[in-house]
């Protein structure tokens, strides 16, 4: 395996880019997609539509980001108890990180240097150094944190917890819980508004979105879903993303298995589009012309024409799909 010290320098010098920087360079149009039961991410070619590789990974990939500019791929391996850093170009990994127990979700600082990491068993927000793992500190939040943002100033990160209800809301550099907010029963991921002004917090149990005000952490409103033939305990939602303009959310549903579009400015569900088994969770490439739903349980991603709220295809991937970056 790899040692950290191999890609320390690498890490470093992405780090000195911004986040906001056109990414994916070295591989245009592709979707990265991680699976739970696979030790290896799939490649889908985002024009046609085809699968065209896999990357062998750590075990039970989970969730992806990019590094600043774009140029190397971190997804958080839950039974590794690590990180593996791939680069988008070579596709190959140049070397693996701790990311302590079980890692599933995480965000990076917005200069790159600085790893957020939900910790599950032991409840709380694991802050470590991007180019080691080191762990620099450790936040107590609620019981099974979840979902983890960095806000885009670098000054909080908000996280959920599952059994508490809470978001926290956290500074990472003095190490403590600034403020708890309840929302929804068992909230899972987020989405931020361009503007930075709305907190937008999916509740799996809760079968609902909070939103929060970013100003003074106050509930601006709550968005349910419904369908003929379905009860309210059908719909799960877990990932969440919005567009760049900040007209729509879309929210995967989970069991239910459809996606939602939600005009953010009504807070209104305008169309639920049937998908896979166990809508995931969902990313939108850069036009904004297509979103992608992974479904966990019917082993595939759904790719959505946003314009006319309709399917395109549904492509098979490895078992048990998780998340889908889209590099372009």
């Amino acid at each position: 395996m790899p040692s950290p010290g191999r890609f320390a320098p690498l890490l470093l010098t992405a780090a000195a880019a911004v986040l906001a920087l056109p990414l994916g360079c070295a591989a245009q149009g592709i979707a990265w997609v991680s699976s739970e039961k696979d030790q290896a991410l799939t490649l889908i070619d985002m024009a046609s539509l085809q699968v065209v590789g896999t990357v062998p990974t750590c075990k039970r990939p989970r969730h992806l980001r990019l590094s600043p500019g774009g140029k190397t791929l971190l997804t958080a391996c839950g039974d590794s108890h690590q990180g593996d850093l791939i680069d988008v170009a070579t596709r190959k990994s140049v070397g693996r990180i701790p990311m302590g127990e079980d890692p599933e979700a995480f965000d990076l600082s917005p200069d790159g240097k600085t790893l957020y990491v939900s910790s599950e068993e032991a409840g709380e927000l694991a802050v470590l150094d991007a180019a080691t793992g080191k762990k620099l500190r450790a936040v107590k939040v609620g019981e099974e944190p979840e979902g983890v943002l960095a806000s885009p100033d670098g000054k909080v990160v908000w996280v959920t917890s599952e059994v508490a209800s809470l978001v926290h809301v956290v500074d990472p550099v003095a190490g403590k819980v600034l403020k708890n907010i309840p929302v929804g029963k068992r909230p899972r991921r987020f989405a931020l508004t361009p503007d930075g002004k709305q907190l937008w917090v999916t509740s799996e149990l809760g079968a609902s979105v909070s939103v929060l005000s970013t100003a003074d952490y106050s509930v601006l409103g709550t968005i349910h879903f419904e369908l003929k033939g379905m009860r309210a305990t059908d719909f799960t939602p877990v990932g969440i993303t919005m567009s760049r303009d900040g007209q729509r959310a879309f929210v995967a549903l989970g069991q239910a298995n459809h996606v939602a579009f939600i005009d953010v400015a009504s807070r209104k569900v305008t169309d639920q589009v049937l998908v896979g088994k166990r809508a995931w969770n969902v990313s939108l490439n850069k036009a904004g012309t297509q979103l992608w739903v992974v479904n966990g349980l019917s082993d595939d991603v759904t790719v959505v024409d946003v314009a006319k709220a309709k399917a395109i295809k549904s492509i098979p991937v490895g078992r048990v799909p998780y998340a889908a970056l889209l590099v372009e």
